[in-house]
């Protein structure tokens, strides 16, 4: 009987953030929800994001994105986003990535023009607008989640980079921003390796100095995120434009500027009074890529400025792929797969 495995595959990329959309091959998940759907895969069948996010199949700077159906009857597709440091419960470039595949694959069929649909993240429904242009799909804006800051200018001694001073914003998970240029980084290409490490020291002693939880979901975890913010210029009316990268803890150096990191400038801007409710930021990655984060709204949650904001970026389809697991393979782990894949 043959020992392998097989599972379908789109490839795609958003501001150069590749995100593996599986389309097939998994069998339905247990849990009545996406979010529970979600964290039975954390808890209970890891193999698939280490499968596809590791040697021999793939690298830690990937995403994968399960699509599942959604448990919602306003969503046209529920997907669960992996990436290197664990499931986070919303990304804004792998949203992208999804409500493109979802409309190639004509989950949703495509509509010439402006359509607007819903998707289900393990963070909850998710609205989306695409724009089709003789059937291409031009660019996606999708909800980016309500973003606040949780700490402002704080300070940390870092071992061989002295006292950096750091705000943090939630935004989908905790991130750190720290200023590139008083860290010495213009944020070019050759910085990537430099930039890696010096996040890496950052947030390592930012996690063991100090946790933070979220005013409604509590404790998320360890601070996964650190944004470098180049300097703010305003290019026109209601639109600014940055430098920005970030890095994903251990060791990834994003090509993309990312959604979420894009939401958090935006609250950071806002708790500076620096932006206001119809004002844009281009945030531009190492790679020249962007997307395009838009202050739609602000309301209070307690201590908390929240910034509404949608997210605007294109995916690009890379491959179409059976992938074929041989769990014969030594440098193949299938204990944590095999009892989700479909027969």
């Amino acid at each position: 009987m043959s020992n392998d495995l097989t599972l379908r595959l789109m490839d795609t990329h958003a501001g150069g953030d590749v995100s593996r959309i599986v389309t097939g091959g998994i069998a339905p998940l247990p849990g009545s929800t996406v979010r529970e759907q979600m964290e039975y895969l954390q808890r209970d069948a890891d193999g698939l994001r280490k499968l596809l996010l590791f040697e021999p199949y793939g690298i830690p700077e990937m995403s994968v994105d399960l699509l599942v159906p959604p448990t919602d009857p306003q969503a046209a597709a529920g997907y669960i986003i992996m990436e290197v440091m664990g499931y986070p419960i919303y990304s804004g470039s792998n949203t992208i990535c999804t409500a493109t595949a979802v409309l190639e694959q004509g989950i949703v069929p495509k509509q010439e023009g402006t359509q607007r649909f819903q998707l289900e993240a393990p963070a909850g429904l998710v609205q989306v607008e695409a724009r089709v242009e003789n059937g291409v799909v031009e660019a996606i804006t999708c909800e980016g989640l309500p973003s606040y800051i949780d700490s402002y200018r704080h300070t940390i001694h870092v071992p061989s980079l002295g006292d950096v001073t750091y705000s943090v914003a939630y935004s989908g998970g905790f991130y750190a921003l720290v200023d590139a240029t008083d860290l010495g980084f213009d944020l070019t290409l050759d910085e990537e390796d430099d930039l890696s490490d010096c996040a890496h020291r950052i947030v390592e002693a930012i996690q063991a100095e100090r946790g933070f939880s979220h005013y409604t979901l509590g404790d998320v975890g360890p601070l996964p995120f650190l944004h470098f913010m180049g300097p703010v210029e305003q290019v026109a009316d209601n639109f600014y434009r940055s430098r920005s990268t970030t890095y994903v803890h251990p060791g990834v150096i994003c090509r993309s500027t990312t959604g979420t990191g894009t939401s958090a400038r935006l609250a950071l801007m806002n708790y500076e009074g620096r932006i206001q409710p119809g004002d844009r930021l281009e945030t531009i990655s190492l790679r020249e890529t962007g997307f395009i984060g838009s202050f739609t709204g602000v309301h209070q949650e307690g201590p908390h400025q929240v910034v509404e904001n949608t997210i605007t970026g294109k995916s690009y389809v890379l491959a179409h792929s059976d992938i074929v697991v041989n769990c014969d393979d030594p440098m193949v782990e299938c204990s944590g797969l095999q009892h989700i894949v479909s027969s």
